[in-house]
């Protein structure tokens, strides 16, 4: 039996993964958290109410009465975000996750409007986009919904996918995807794809919009490089069906993570019927938090538009060293080992292997002392078919360590991708 000697390649991607071990790094890219300089930036929300604001849109904040969709000024403010009307928008506690497995699991008790009874009798399946959101994932099948993937393009998910498996079986009941820099490539739904999913031939007759909008005002640019946010409900209302979107949003990225606002924004009779469920569990929501927010906004400089500037300018320059990071060590447009996204907006970056060693990146930068998401957390069961897809989180560290920590990352892909082609015959990238 005869052993390839290795390459110059997998030698050279040995000896630089050898010296990225001895550093002893401890970095953490694993979860899309804010920064402490984030949050500092909110940190006048903490003493934004006084002794004497105890009354609030003529409502007593210690009191029980006020109302389950929220207080008004709290529904106009985020009615304005959501580009909606006040009596479009429910105003929840924290978070918009806990909004939607509310919302979902009402819909599987009762089903939503124009339901003929609660889904949960229908053995429901829920079309959801890959790579995508790993909670959204968790909460359907916790929930009991059967998955049904569709992938996600630069213009948002592929709607003949969508459109194909919703005409096809009355079963699937509706769709779950972040249409604002979508988790983790950061695509925008476009216009006219919005429309086509606002008319969509569908054979339930209550399929159903759910829209997790948790990035609509996180943009990384100014005016002129943003993408822009469809408005789906009034989408859906034109193309005559006013009850299928929800669109869902919260202040978790603007202000305190743990301590938000969720909100949603629907028809008006979409509204009625979540506050009718939400009325039976509760007295209604944190009236001091909404009263709170509100109050911080509105006096922040340049209100919520302000706040989000001042989070770019944190946030904008983790990604850019991302992309250094990766060029750097991989070469022009990845050196043919990876690709990546390079998104106006959002959270994260999706990176994706050339070859399937998704698996084998996350491993090595562990035992380099770099964490990173699980392979295979984009999609559903935590199985990536392709096992290439990697989803980058630069937000939370400080500006130095991203860089550091990136260009570990990529020094694993490059010893990844030499190990695999070794093994596999392959040819290395010129």
């Amino acid at each position: 039996m005869t052993t390839r000697a290795p390459s110059g390649a997998l030698q050279r991607a040995r000896a630089d993964y050898e010296a990225l071990q001895a550093r002893g790094l401890k970095l953490d890219l694993q979860r899309g958290q804010p920064s402490d300089a984030d949050f500092d930036l909110s940190n006048g929300l903490l003493t934004a109410l006084g002794a004497e604001d105890t009354h609030f849109d003529g409502l007593d904040l210690r009191n029980y009465p006020g109302g389950v969709a929220g207080l008004p000024s709290a529904r106009a403010m985020f009615g304005a975000y959501l580009d909606l009307k006040p009596e479009n928008v429910l105003v929840w506690n924290n978070s918009s996750l806990e909004l939607q497995g509310l919302v979902l699991g009402f819909a599987l008790l009762r089903g939503v409007r124009g339901s003929a009874g609660g889904w949960v009798h229908e053995s429901p399946k829920m079309i959801v986009t890959v790579p995508g959101y790993d909670r959204h994932f968790l909460l359907l099948q916790t929930l009991g919904f059967e998955l049904l993937t569709v992938e996600m393009q630069p213009d948002g998910p592929d709607v003949d996918a969508i459109e194909r498996l919703a005409s096809a079986d009355p079963s699937v009941k509706g769709v779950l995807f972040v249409p604002t820099y979508s988790n983790p490539g950061g695509e925008t739904i476009s216009e006219a794809k919005a429309r086509r999913l606002a008319g969509l031939r569908a054979a339930a007759p209550d399929f159903t919009v759910f829209a997790d909008d948790a990035y609509r005002a996180h943009h990384l640019y100014g005016e002129g490089e943003r993408d822009t946010p469809v408005n789906l409900v009034s989408l859906c209302r034109d193309a005559g069906h006013p009850d299928r979107a929800f669109v869902f949003a919260s202040t978790s990225k603007i202000t305190f993570a743990g301590a938000g606002l969720g909100f949603v924004g629907s028809s008006e009779d979409n509204v009625a019927w979540l506050s009718k469920f939400l009325n039976a569990q509760s007295i209604g929501p944190n009236k001091v938090e909404q009263a709170r927010h509100v109050k911080f906004l509105l006096g922040y400089e340049g209100g919520l538009e302000g706040l989000m500037r001042e989070h770019a300018r944190l946030i904008a320059p983790k990604f850019e060293a991302v992309y250094r990071a990766l060029e750097a060590e991989l070469g022009a447009g990845g050196g043919g080992y990876a690709t990546w996204q390079t998104p106006r907006g959002g959270y994260f970056i999706s990176l994706d292997t050339v070859d399937p060693v998704a698996g084998r990146v996350v491993q090595l930068a562990k035992e380099a002392g770099i964490v990173l998401t699980p392979a295979g957390a984009t999609y559903p069961g935590g199985q990536d078919p392709h096992n290439a897809n990697i989803r980058l989180a630069p937000t939370r560290p400080p500006l130095a360590e991203v860089e550091t920590a990136m260009r570990g990352v990529a020094v694993c892909v490059r010893l990844a991708a030499e190990e695999y082609r070794a093994a596999n015959g392959a040819e290395q990238p010129g």
